[in-house]
Order: C-alpha cells, then sequence, then structure tokens
C-alpha cells in the first residue's frame, strides 16, 4: 500500500526536456545524459515562449531544474524564450530523472526482446536492477513539494518518469494510472488550485 500522495496549494508549471539523443535513438537514459538533439533545443525555446505567452510577471516565478545535463540544457532554452539570464535557475536533485541502474544506455527494444512479460506492464521501468525504486522517488519528490510555500511560484524542469509521477502526486492518482500518463515534449503542464492542465507548446518556426 502506497502512502497517500501529498498535495501542495502552489502554483507549478511542470516541463519535460526537450529531444535527447538517447531519445531518438530509443535508449533509456535514467541518471545518465544524452544532450538534446537540434529538435530538443527547438523544442525547449518554444516551451519557453508558450510560458512567456502564460505568465504575467516572470519576476514572481522561480525556475529550478534537474541537474542532468539534458534538463539544464533546456532549462538555459527556456529561460532565452522568457527573456531571463541563465543565473536564474535553480537546481535540485529532488526533481532529477528516475535512476535506471543498469539498464542505463540500453535500447528500450533490445530490453523488452529479453523480457517479454514487460509488454504487459505498463511500469516495467520500475524493475530495473539497480534502480532507485518508486518508494525513492516519491520520497524526494514530496520532500521537494513539502518545502514549497503556499504563495511559490515555480517552473520545474524534469524528465518523463519524474515528471509523471509529480503529476501524480498533485492530483492523487493511484499507483496503477501512473503509468497511462503521457510524456509530451512538445506540451507543459500548469498546476493551480488543485487543477493539473496541458498546455500544448506551438513549435516555433524555423527558418528554412
Amino acid at each position: 500500500m502506497q502512502q497517500p500522495y501529498t498535495t501542495m496549494p502552489s502554483e507549478l508549471y511542470i516541463l519535460r526536456h526537450g529531444q535527447t539523443r538517447f531519445n531518438a535513438e530509443r535508449r533509456l537514459q535514467g541518471q545518465c545524459n544524452s544532450p538534446l538533439t537540434p529538435r530538443g533545443e527547438q523544442q525547449a525555446l518554444a516551451m519557453g515562449h508558450t510560458l512567456r505567452q502564460q505568465i504575467g510577471d516572470i519576476q514572481q516565478w522561480q525556475i529550478v531544474s534537474s541537474p542532468l545535463g539534458r534538463a539544464q540544457q533546456t532549462a538555459q532554452r527556456v529561460c532565452d524564450g522568457l527573456g531571463l539570464s541563465h543565473q536564474c535557475i535553480t537546481l535540485d536533485d529532488r526533481v532529477q530523472e528516475v535512476g535506471l541502474g543498469q539498464w542505463e544506455q540500453c535500447q528500450i527494444s533490445a530490453i523488452l526482446q529479453a523480457h517479454p512479460q514487460f509488454q504487459q506492464q505498463a511500469d516495467w521501468y520500475m524493475q530495473a536492477p539497480e534502480g532507485e525504486g518508486f518508494d525513492a522517488v516519491t520520497r524526494r519528490l514530496r520532500h521537494w513539494l513539502s518545502g514549497l510555500s503556499n504563495d511559490s511560484k515555480q517552473i520545474v524542469i524534469s524528465h518523463g518518469l519524474t515528471g509523471m509521477i509529480l503529476r501524480a502526486l498533485l492530483q492523487h492518482l493511484p499507483y496503477e494510472e501512473i503509468w497511462q500518463l503521457e510524456r509530451p515534449q512538445d506540451a507543459l503542464f500548469h498546476y493551480h488550485d488543485g487543477q493539473l492542465t496541458r498546455i500544448a507548446v506551438t513549435p516555433l518556426q524555423v527558418p528554412a
């Protein structure tokens, strides 16, 4: 039985990093890293532009990023889109990606071929040998949430799995529903007054 999920009245924007080389290669990253692709750079910059349209006084907001390189790259491009200095970014280990142990850098197809039973297990990521585990991830995310004040405004740049779990905590979702959530790199999520809203990111027009 999982502990009850914790919710906070703070206002949050939750972003996933842009596409990386490992994403394009269908490899697991976990707490290792691969750099953003050119597409990922454009996705991140577009997130910043979208946020600029959503947010009034940007000076009221704090930008928090996972310390993993792909998240930091994304946070920098988001700041560019918002017209902010990269020095505004605060790094926090508690919002980094789930550690995937021995599976990090492995191709997803190879893992599923070696473990065909995972085709029917939506949470198969949590089975990674020497992986971090669900309880450890939720503990650090709850710890981060518990430190937010009632009037804090946060833009958090995180990851696919961690972002899913964070959104589930905010929505009080049961464990089984977490793994049905999407992990978009062309959308972001706004949490306010107990409601979570998906916001599509408008792609930037890249000159030919």
